[in-house]
């Protein structure tokens, strides 16, 4: 429902607004330190990246004056019409788009380029914002979960086709909104788990992952049970079926492994157990059950996914973060020497345009994936604290705006900005200071680009409008 017109201009947050001006003057001029060349020292100079920057930024100011007078409804009734526009453009790149840097992700027209994946990021909350506020929404339902699965999941799956992984992985952090709006805490720790599990699977023996998920979901079932014969029979009957299974290897020559005679093992003891369940109404025994085998099925399943699915960069680039392998001439080569650049930086910098890794280029892409560690060198521990705090007060002020709201629609788009911006600034900053995967993903306001820019400009001041408009919104 709407109540009466009000007067956006008199209710826009400025606060936002100027948090916004400041984080992208740092980033044009952290630009110009980041690929400055004594041939073309005016910051003004279009032919250089700092001058086309300042051109994205010209138009971005354009880009918000078309957000400002656009009705406030406008978002909420064109919804599903921008999101399947930006499909298919998604869809189109895959035929029609130029591969950049190993990506089928840009249309490219002269020397303009433009890459639907960014954009998409914006389709897709407005989207979701209009889905989740749908009268009488019951966030835990599976028909409502399966629905946002689809919504998120539809340009994740295109975004993966064109070989672009870290602007698909974006699309995960709308689970934080989901939470926001009732979702059981439980997936985000199922999904922390899932990770866990991941690494653990790289690094550890698949012998030792089985028998720690197997001992967890016995802890499990003790807790649960706490019935001393049930526990009993149970551990009776897993050991008896694996010894069982042993001596038939042995005795036949079968020559299988210990994994997959203790695997067998647990499977017929699993087959015995899920029948005394059934005749003793146990039926939490299904779950454990169910929950140990997708365990074990997926910790078998990372090695596929690694060494086949993930592109041989990739692979490496996971390695170096876990310290499986070290390339610091290779892979690990930009995030070593971005190291190097934070760190030389010491606490107060080496000061505006002395940075002797930014000078000389020791940092491949600073001025786009790797523009933090341009800060680190020349403002140093001082300089990274401050961007680093801006960051956050404008993480805090969207949610504090997004709070608010009156309507569920401009609620949810405002943690749909707070979790995309807070995606991007987390594994960004950790790419650059070795937490992170290598994903190749921009720093908000801060990296060089016009796709990026755009996007990241367009989601907040459609947000700001929202909340300009808070007073006549309800829903």
């Amino acid at each position: 429902m709407y109540k009466r017109k009000t007067n956006i201009w008199n209710n826009i947050d400025w606060l936002t607004v100027v948090l916004y001006l400041i984080l992208i003057t740092f980033g044009w001029i952290n630009i110009y330190s980041a690929v400055y060349n004594d041939g073309h020292q005016s910051i003004f100079d279009i032919t250089q990246r700092y001058g086309k920057q300042l051109l994205w930024i010209s138009a971005s100011f354009i880009l918000i004056l078309i957000v400002f007078l656009i009705d406030v409804k406008f978002y909420s009734f064109f919804a599903y019409i921008i999101y399947f526009a930006t499909i298919l453009l998604l869809i189109s790149v895959l035929f029609l788009g130029k591969e950049i840097h190993g990506a089928r992700s840009w249309f490219v027209i002269g020397n303009f380029r433009f890459q639907p994946a960014e954009f998409a990021k914006v389709a897709t909350s407005i989207v979701l914002s209009k889905y989740i506020s749908s009268f009488n929404l019951k966030i835990k339902k599976f028909k409502t979960l399966f629905t946002i699965a689809a919504i998120i999941l539809t340009p994740v799956a295109l975004i993966f086709l064109q070989n672009d992984t870290g602007s698909a992985l974006v699309y995960f952090v709308f689970i934080l909104v989901l939470y926001r709006e009732g979702l059981s805490i439980n997936y985000i720790f199922i999904g922390i788990l899932i990770t866990a599990l991941f690494i653990a699977s790289l690094l550890v023996d698949k012998l030792i992952i089985f028998f720690s998920i197997e001992i967890i979901a016995l802890i499990i079932f003790i807790l649960r049970n706490k019935n001393i014969k049930h526990i009993i029979i149970a551990l009776i009957t897993i050991s008896l079926t694996t010894f069982i299974v042993w001596k038939i290897n042995n005795l036949f020559n079968y020559n299988l492994s210990f994994y997959i005679v203790n695997l067998i093992g647990l499977t017929i003891s699993s087959i015995i157990l899920s029948i005394i369940a059934y005749w003793h109404k146990m039926n939490y025994i299904f779950i454990i059950l169910g929950v140990l085998y997708s365990s074990i099925i997926f910790s078998n399943s990372v090695d596929y996914f690694f060494n086949n699915i993930l592109e041989p960069h990739q692979q490496k680039r996971i390695n170096i973060l876990l310290r499986i392998e070290n390339d610091p001439l290779g892979t690990g080569y930009n995030v070593n020497q971005s190291k190097i650049a934070i760190g030389s930086g010491g606490f107060s910098g080496k000061g505006f345009l002395q940075g002797t890794q930014t000078k000389f280029n020791f940092v491949p892409e600073q001025s786009t994936d790797f523009i933090f560690c341009t800060i680190g060198e020349e403002r140093g521990f001082i300089g990274t604290s401050i961007v680093v705090l801006l960051f956050l007060f404008l993480l805090l002020r969207i949610i504090y705006l997004a709070e608010r709201q009156r309507s569920r629609f401009s609620r949810v788009f405002g943690y749909c900005v707070a979790s995309i911006l807070f995606f991007h600034i987390a594994i960004n900053i950790g790419m650059t200071i070795g937490l992170t995967p290598v994903i190749g993903i921009p720093l908000p306001f801060f990296s060089y680009g016009g796709s990026s820019l755009w996007a990241f400009t367009i989601l907040l001041f459609i947000f700001i409008r929202l909340d300009a408009s808070r007073l006549e919104l309800f829903g």
